[in-house]
């Protein structure tokens, strides 16, 4: 239990802490977002450095629990935390980058590849998944390598583009590690554990300077560390993805419908706008801690179903069921809008 506190403390404490002075440097050395497109919701400039009050509390939080006695049952455990801390510092510092100069999407996916790869080298790799009926389904090397890349990859875009109003992907982010901490817990991988606590930790610390009003962003620095974190670690002790993907479930098919629509009219999937589903609800008059709260409920809700249903097979059943409502819900608000 002490482990458990001393993790989280100190990521939450770290964040605390660091965000306000991460604030102040990001104003000194223009890391700010400058509100100039549609999709934009602000009105006034707001520092964008965020992720970096997120990625080093988790960093001296995972650094803090190599340290504690805490059972590690398995051997190949530090390899992937290696894994972990080193595709995470990939992304942070493409997005770090991308804070700062906007890069284009392609140098974006080739440098999210790379930290996928490093991912799979080191043994996150989704080698089996669940047969909702019976079993598991066993993965041959080629389909298990390409299904962890586009996981992990899309993750990493899922958390990134829901990043678009204050505290959301930020709020999100704590329920899934929250559910991934109880999971783990439940199973008896306490070392395991310690890494989605370490991940809610730091983000909690930091949504106070971010939920509505927006003091700071996390950016593209942030949101591409969290979907990482996230993504690695529904694989990490054994595949969690059910979970992950209930509660993240809504922003994964808002990503998908999005590029759908995009490529139906025409438009490059990846040049932003105000077509998700957090925006249209914000042009049908819902206030921004409404859209962010509703969004909190539900992937809270969805999230606790699969802990607690007893098979793969009724988590299949809920997950049909939502994308089923999701898809009625996006091309209603698409026709109106």
């Amino acid at each position: 239990m002490i482990a458990f506190l001393l993790t989280f403390a100190v990521a939450f404490l770290g964040a605390l802490i660091l965000t306000p002075i991460v604030g102040r440097l990001a104003l000194r050395f223009g890391f700010v977002d400058v509100p100039h497109e549609p999709k934009h919701v602000h009105q006034v400039p707001v520092p964008r450095l965020g992720g970096v009050a997120l990625f080093f509390p988790f960093l001296a939080a995972v650094g803090l629990s190599l340290l504690l006695p805490v059972e590690r049952q398995d051997p190949l455990e530090l390899a992937r935390w290696a894994g972990l801390i080193l595709g995470s510092a990939l992304v942070f510092g493409l997005g770090l980058y991308d804070d700062k100069r906007e890069l284009r999407p392609l140098p974006q996916f080739v440098v999210q590849f790379l930290a996928a790869g490093v991912a799979i080298y080191s043994g996150i790799i989704i080698t089996e998944i669940a047969n909702p009926f019976d079993g598991m389904i066993l993965l041959s090397t080629p389909i298990a390598v390409a299904f962890t890349l586009f996981w992990l990859m899309g993750m990493m875009n899922t958390v990134n583009w829901l990043d678009g109003l204050d505290g959301l992907a930020g709020g999100v982010t704590v329920i899934a590690s929250v559910l991934l901490f109880a999971h783990s817990y439940r199973l008896g991988q306490y070392s395991i554990a310690l890494l989605p606590l370490a991940l809610a930790g730091c983000v909690l610390g930091f949504l106070p300077f971010n939920f509505y009003p927006a003091k700071i962003f996390m950016g593209t620095s942030g949101a591409l560390f969290l979907g990482f974190g996230l993504g690695s670690l529904a694989i990490i002790g054994g595949a969690k993805m059910a979970t992950a993907l209930l509660v993240l479930g809504i922003p994964i098919l808002d990503v998908a419908w999005q590029i759908i629509n995009r490529l139906r009219l025409g438009r490059s999937p990846f040049l932003g706008d105000r077509g998700h589903l957090h925006h249209r609800l914000l042009d049908l008059g819902f206030s921004q801690r409404r859209v962010v709260l509703v969004f909190y409920a539900l992937c809270a809700a969805f999230g606790t179903l699969a802990l607690i249903l007893p098979s793969g097979f009724y988590k299949l059943l809920v997950l049909v069921g939502m994308g089923m409502v999701a898809l009625v819900v996006l091309v209603v608000l698409a026709r109106r809008g």
